[in-house]
């Protein structure tokens, strides 16, 4: 699996993306769903509940 670098993560959220930060292997294995919070919407909310299940 490809990662994005600091930049191009900083870069997604600044333009409204949500993105997923994820941990270690060795820790936890998860990921984050993360979006910058005024580019938030009810839409983004709903698909982080659903999908992400949970906030």
């Amino acid at each position: 699996m490809d990662l994005n670098t600091t930049e191009e993560i900083i870069e997604d959220l600044r333009q409204g993306r949500m993105v997923i930060i994820m941990d270690d292997e060795d820790r936890e294995n998860e990921g984050d769903l993360i979006i910058a919070a005024e580019s938030t919407t009810p839409e983004a909310i709903n698909f982080m509940a659903k999908y992400g299940r949970g906030l």
